[in-house]
């Protein structure tokens, strides 16, 4: 395909507990707890290079004068939306004075101008949102080959990762099969396909617990854009967070300024009524951004569609010792699926004792 196939960040070593910042924890707070950008009320980039690594992991190329005019007319339009349907008075620097680019930077600092900023970026980000994900719709192209690119995109990441020094000592990745999809939709309240996250699932093994925060935030360095985490699909039930950040001197201090909850409660996180009660795992979706010109040639991309799409994808994340103790007894895969297909039977034959002929 022509064009770049991605502009992601280039892999950088390992980060230890001492070199993360708030930006780092916001993220993965974000990623543990299944929260949503859209109810931040401040960002936590620093600097140019910060904006510009993120704007790779959304698939923007800062050195692109189109891609860059694309971020412009989301930007613009979000401003129509806000003022037009609300009657918001959005400041003229930040409507259109300042460069789009630098309103992730306004949003990082106490100003006058700040919540303005931070207002029309959460637009921007569900504009941009909406906008791929109507572009995927639009393509005459199989789940296969979506699939297959996202699979490719992820791998050469976690190979660059790898060869940093990244903490992996167990990688792989798995489509769920048409069968599981059936029995997973009877089984759930919901039967909407759409509602299917796990179709495309990657799991990582760190070698020890205390690879786990650094893993996180090298995915969501190099790999996963916070902003596309999906709200409330997440669940931890391995890391504890609260008392990592309390023992360390440097993070202790950094959050200081994370972000607060409204009502100052922590939010109940979802569990899979399916999996054993010693089973423990981080497990979270998020809609990966791919450039649309690794499906199609670049020529073919009509100039007001978005330049990428967005693909729902699992992640499974755990250290060695949890993973082999997560496959033994009633936390093995096999109890997990024994649980769930009398769960299925039973929803079927709405309760009555006759089993379904066997598989």
């Amino acid at each position: 395909m022509s064009g770049r196939d991605s502009v992601l960040p280039r892999a950088a070593r390992p980060p230890t507990h001492d070199d993360l910042d708030l930006s780092d924890l916001e993220a993965v707070r974000l990623l543990l707890r299944g929260d949503s950008v859209v109810d931040w009320h401040t960002l936590g980039f620093s600097e140019h290079a910060d904006v510009d690594r993120f704007l790779r992991l959304n698939e923007f190329d800062p050195e692109s004068d189109d891609e860059m005019q694309r971020l412009e007319d989301i930007r613009a339009d979000a401003v129509d939306y806000l003022t037009r349907v609300y009657g918001l008075p959005i400041p003229d620097e930040v409507a259109e004075e300042v460069a789009a680019r630098d309103l992730f930077l306004m949003a990082s600092r106490d100003g006058a101008n700040q919540k303005w900023a931070c207002v029309v970026l959460k637009v921007m980000h569900i504009i941009h949102h909406v906008a791929g994900r109507e572009a995927m719709i639009s393509l005459a192209i199989s789940d296969e080959e979506i699939n297959r690119q996202v699979e490719l995109k992820v791998m050469k990441v976690v190979e660059e990762l790898r060869a940093a020094g990244a903490p992996i000592a167990e990688f792989e990745w798995s489509r769920k099969p048409r069968d599981s999809m059936i029995t997973k939709l009877i089984a759930k309240r919901s039967t909407l396909a759409a509602n299917i996250y796990d179709k495309l699932r990657f799991r990582l093994i760190v070698p020890t617990y205390d690879d786990l925060i650094p893993m996180l935030v090298l995915l969501t360095r190099q790999l996963i854009p916070f902003n596309y985490v999906v709200p409330g699909e997440s669940v931890n039930q391995l890391l504890d967070l609260g008392t990592l950040l309390e023992s360390n001197v440097h993070l202790r201090e950094v959050s200081e300024n994370l972000q607060r909850d409204s009502d100052g409660k922590k939010r109940p996180l979802p569990l899979n009524e399916f999996s054993g009660p010693e089973y423990r795992i981080i497990n979270f979706v998020a809609d990966i951004p791919l450039r649309l010109s690794r499906l199609v040639p670049k020529h073919e991309i009509a100039p007001e569609s978005s330049h990428v799409i967005f693909v729902l994808t699992e992640f499974q994340i755990a250290d060695k010792q949890t993973a082999m103790q997560n496959e033994s007894g009633q936390s093995s895969h096999d109890a997990y699926k024994s649980r769930q297909h009398e769960k299925v039977r039973a929803r079927l034959l709405r309760g009555e004792d006759e089993p379904l002929p066997p598989d």
